[in-house]
């Protein structure tokens, strides 16, 4: 999940690693930023979406939802076509099939799960290999953006001395600079993965179980938080480090009662099969809290690593199921999504 303005940083990189000039230039930099204009069709899709049948629904979220479809590979070679097909120039075409792909892996590789296979596989997945708020991930994009406001500050003989002469420098290395830039880029996507990996098996070894990639995030630039199902009741949860492996650890309870409530399993089972039929499925680790009044039964679910989470992530949200117990047909659902304020969901959300 990175800043709009660092997509924009790193479209702009590329184009001016290829040499782009022009409106081409701006083209393949400004379609870097193009797949997060889905957050304004998924504003009219929440706008929206109330008056739709529960089939629908989900496949305009496929559609429509932010970091969904247009976060995809075959938005990508759509695109991609298109731009080959108007104008049969390949470094053009390259430049923006480059920079669209490198806006999906960013957003792919940091905290945020997409659907990169859709529409021919809706299973969802991240690698979240890297802190959203990492300064080289963040922060590199932003120097091709102020090179170009220097040098052109330079040419219009509003700077002048030591400025100037740094971009008459910079103008006579620009080709080595920037392809150095993404050079650094492309090896720091790649050690990060991979150090995350030798991670993760080092910890899976350690608690002697099979630790998930994906569903291990990160905290920091070196920690990460993760979990695993301990036994029939229990999830582990930890906090892990590439300094210190396994730094803390927590067990929590997949399914707690508050009172008496006896067919608690068959309420918790009602909840479950309805979130199964929503979207966006964000719960790794599901975790139920049943308890009840006269007339009804509230299951609350969330993910066990919810109360450890430092900053706001995917799966940091929970769904409240309230069940009428006279009529069974009847029940409301509320929801607080990536740690927003709880709010009632449509019937729609479910079928």
């Amino acid at each position: 999940m990175v800043n709009v303005i660092s997509h924009f940083g790193v479209g702009l990189l590329i184009a001016l690693a290829l040499g782009l000039k022009g409106n081409k230039l701006k083209v393949v930099a400004l379609l870097s930023v193009l797949p997060d204009l889905d957050f304004i069709l998924y504003s009219i899709f929440i706008y929206a979406n109330s008056s739709l049948s529960p089939a629908v629904r989900n496949q305009l979220f496929y559609l429509v939802g932010h970091r969904e479809f247009m976060h995809s590979i075959l938005f990508i070679v759509l695109v991609t076509f298109i731009l080959w097909f108007k104008t049969k120039n390949w470094l053009f075409t390259v430049g923006g099939f480059q920079s669209l792909f490198f806006h999906s892996y960013l957003d792919y590789v940091t905290s945020w799960k997409m659907r990169p296979l859709y529409p021919f596989s809706t299973d969802a997945s991240i690698m979240s290999a890297v802190y959203f708020f990492d300064p080289l991930l963040n922060l590199l994009p932003l120097l091709p953006l102020f090179i170009v406001i220097l040098v052109n500050l330079s040419h219009t003989g509003k700077i002048n001395g030591r400025f100037k002469r740094f971009c008459t420098f910079i103008s006579n290395v620009d080709d080595k600079l920037y392809a150095s830039l993404i050079l650094l880029l492309l090896v720091w996507l790649t050690v990060m993965p991979v150090s995350k990996a030798f991670l993760i098996n080092h910890i899976s070894w350690a608690e002697n179980t099979e630790i998930s990639y994906q569903n291990t995030y990160p905290e920091s630039m070196s920690q990460f938080l993760t979990a695993y199902s301990y036994n029939s009741t229990h999830y582990r949860v930890l906090e892990i480090s590439y300094r210190s492996g396994i730094e803390k650890s927590m067990y929590v309870e997949k399914l707690s009662v508050d009172g008496n409530v006896p067919d608690a399993a068959a309420y918790v089972k009602r909840a479950e099969n309805l979130y199964g039929a929503g979207v966006p499925q964000e719960i790794d680790y599901p975790v139920y809290s049943v308890s009840k009044t006269n007339d009804s039964v509230t299951v609350i679910l969330s993910d066990a690593r919810n109360p450890y989470i430092r900053d706001i992530a995917y799966f940091k949200s929970f769904y409240r199921f309230v069940f009428d117990r006279k009529n069974a047909k009847k029940y409301e659902v509320y929801a607080s999504m990536h740690g927003s304020q709880e709010e009632r969901l449509g019937m729609n959300w479910f079928g």
